[in-house]
């Protein structure tokens, strides 16, 4: 948006190209998002660094996991003098006669093209072409025998050009799924905090625009405090900085800067929160995902003992970090309102035992290490933990990679470790009708990993709440879960989605592949049984023998010597469940541990407003801001499950008319509306976008 936007004012020209010659792999959610963007053409090059095998051509169809296909083609520029048998090639070309040579002979579809595109000058740091480059391009525009001839062009011509060559071609290979980079498997870890203020913003963000939405026209809409803040959001996931692989004074500044959105943010959606509450002396809390849901609100200064929605009464417990309480049915975007109340005492269904405790779900058993040596799943009569192995069993291990420290984590990182099971406190702190918590403080090395361990009366998800005091360098911390689950393969959420990745060494592809990236949830599941990990800021993944490992710090030395070597705060959570992800609404639950219920003071107990809802369970309702033109309201879903759809989106205000877009918010076709609903057909793992005014 803010990219084609930029090219369109300060260009006049409207950018089908997506360049990105230096991003470090890319998710099988992009095509989709740049057929829906306008994009016609993908390039890159990064894709021949891979340490192992050799991508089997450079101009091809890539297909997303939805089924779009984008015209892609890979540079094959050489160095000089670089060996042809060398896989390698770079975006820094040198115009000179010799990598001119090699990148021709190093292109891998003479079959269908006979024209590669060199990009050249110096990159990474700037400087561009050099007077000489140019003169060489010259002399070698002339024809030089034995070398390709060389013409200076623009991207587009140059793609258009290859798309009217090989776009008929029966012989036009095709990609299908993510393109994984075998190296820099690291980015997804390192400078955790930075990715924790990404991931708070995005989410802050989305939240802010649609408290935004539904507070207007009391409040206006904050047009350009959220462009700035957007665009600040964007700047920060420039490479280097989101994969955490730039200088020590880069992350000192995105410090100062996700703190002040942070704060901006806060108070922005506090003022809309305000405003949206009805008049009264109770509670609203606000539940910003798609989902309708029932789940656990932090309620701070409530010193009531209970909230009742006007028909029943649910337990408040007080804990050193403010009251808590689980609410049920709460609206999708909208809010509910609770009136404190005093009642009796509620039943505790949480019982401990010394190092046992039994919920209504799970009999969870620690050793002293405090690691869980049995975790039984009552509702499904189901032990899942392998014998003879511990859950939640952090691992730090040496982190020496080849090159490229804070960028890399090479294969070999598994042959050293220590497991984290040095002790200094466990103890049961709260013991309420709502939760139990297990605080437990753990020593390795020189630093310290502190965790809270919630357990919920009425929620299926087990919570690590943790903080770490990091100082070790070249060190990796893990989090490992080996679960007795029968399968060779798990799923990873993406973008707008997710895939499906063995987990088994068969091939060398699937050796490569032993740190896998996923966004808020992962699940190993067989036949009828499945375990999801949830996190709220981590990436980097690995599985292997149904033994889930989340990857916590990274902490390498090369270009910023202190990375990660600071406080961490974050949250995973374990969520067993009866049949496999899709059943067990575990996208709802990774969205709900991701974006908490929000509370503010007013209301009158029983009231209720969802603004917007689907009826189908795997339609994804995401977004919902202001259009960018200010002519309506943006709704963005997208379907999780692989399933073509049909279903309707209620809409709580007056209608006048529906547009499906393109992500540009270009229109596309009107959409037929009755009342205060519409109905349409969505396709597998598609993003659909509408304009409602």
């Amino acid at each position: 948006m803010h990219g084609k936007r930029l090219f369109r004012e300060e260009f006049g020209v409207d950018n089908r190209i997506l360049w990105l010659p230096d991003v470090f792999g890319y998710s099988g959610a992009l095509p989709q998002i740049m057929k829906k963007s306008g994009i016609d053409y993908f390039m890159t090059t990064k894709l021949s660094w891979n340490q192992f095998n050799e991508v089997p051509f450079d101009t091809f169809e890539w297909r997303g996991i939805d089924g779009s296909e984008v015209l892609t083609h890979f540079i094959t520029t050489l160095s000089i003098g670089q060996n042809v048998q060398n896989f390698f090639t770079t975006y820094n070309g040198m115009l000179h006669p010799d990598a001119i040579m090699g990148g021709w002979e190093r292109y891998q579809n003479k079959d269908i093209n006979n024209d590669i595109l060199i990009a050249y000058g110096y990159g990474d740091g700037g400087g561009g072409p050099t007077r000489d480059m140019l003169e060489t391009s010259k002399r070698m525009e002339k024809g030089v025998l034995g070398i390709p001839k060389v013409r200076q062009v623009f991207a587009r011509q140059y793609f258009d050009e290859l798309n009217e060559r090989v776009k008929d071609s029966n012989r036009l290979p095709t990609w299908e799924g993510e393109l994984y980079l075998e190296y820099h498997r690291g980015t997804y870890t390192s400078m955790a905090r930075n990715k924790r203020g990404n991931r708070k913003t995005e989410l802050g963000l989305m939240d802010l625009e649609l408290l935004s939405v539904l507070a207007a026209p009391q409040l206006p809409y904050p047009v350009e405090a959220l462009d700035s803040l957007w665009k600040n959001t964007l700047l920060n996931q420039f490479h280097d900085i989101l994969p955490g692989t730039a200088i020590h004074e880069v992350y000192e500044q995105t410090k100062k800067e996700y703190d002040a959105m942070a704060e901006t943010i806060s108070a922005l959606s506090a003022d809309r929160m305000q405003v949206l509450a009805p008049q009264g002396e109770g509670i609203t809390v606000f539940n910003t995902t798609g989902k309708t849901r029932s789940d656990i609100v932090v309620l701070e200064n409530c010193t009531a003992n209970a909230l009742s929605d006007g028909k029943n009464t649910y337990p408040v417990q007080q804990t050193e970090n403010g009251a808590v309480a689980f609410l049920p049915d709460l609206p999708p975007k909208g809010y509910k309102c609770f009136a404190p109340v005093e009642a009796g005492s509620f039943e505790n269904t949480l019982h401990i035992d010394g190092s046992t405790i039994t919920t209504p779900f799970y009999t969870v058993e620690f050793d002293e290490s405090g690691l869980i040596t049995r975790l039984y799943d009552r509702k499904n009569d189901r032990e899942t933990v392998q014998p003879g192995k511990y859950a939640n069993l952090m691992r730090m291990y040496e982190d020496k990679p080849m090159h490229y420290d804070n960028w890399d984590i090479d294969c070999y990182y598994t042959e050293k470790f220590w497991d984290v099971t040095d002790v200094q406190r466990m103890e049961w702190t709260e013991r309420g009708p709502v939760r139990a918590t297990l605080e437990i403080e753990r020593k390795v090395s020189r630093s310290v990993i502190c965790q809270k361990i919630h357990f919920y009366a009425a929620c299926p998800r087990i919570e690590f709440e943790t903080t770490v005091d990091w100082k070790e360098h070249q060190h990796l911390l893990k989090v490992h879960f080996p679960m007795d689950v029968h399968t060779d393969e798990a799923t990873f959420e993406i973008q707008f989605g997710n895939v499906t990745r063995k987990t088994h060494q068969n091939t060398s592809w699937d050796q490569a592949r032993f740190e896998s990236c996923g966004q808020k949830w992962i699940d190993v599941s067989e036949g009828h049984y499945g375990i999801s990990l949830l996190n709220d800021c981590k990436y980097g993944h690995s599985v292997h023998n149904g033994e889930m490992a989340l990857t916590l710090i990274k902490s390498g030395t090369e270009p910023n010597p202190v990375a990660d070597q600071e406080m961490h705060v974050f949250t995973y959570a374990l969520y067993p469940h009866a049949e496999t992800w899709r059943s067990a609404a575990t996208v709802a639950q990774a969205y709900f541990l991701n974006q908490p219920v929000r509370a503010t003071a007013g209301g009158i107990a029983g009231e209720a407003y969802s603004l917007a809802s689907v009826d189908a369970k795997n339609v994804i309702l995401e977004t919902v801001k202001q259009a960018e033109d200010g002519d309506g309201v943006i709704v963005r879903l997208y379907e999780c499950e692989n399933a073509r759809t049909t279903t309707k989106l209620h809409w709580n205000r007056p209608i006048a008319s529906v547009t499906e877009c393109d992500l540009q918010e270009n229109a596309l076709t009107d959409v037929p509306v009755e009342g205060g609903t519409f109905k349409f057909t969505i396709k597998p793992y598609e993003i659909k976008t509408f304009r409602i005014r």
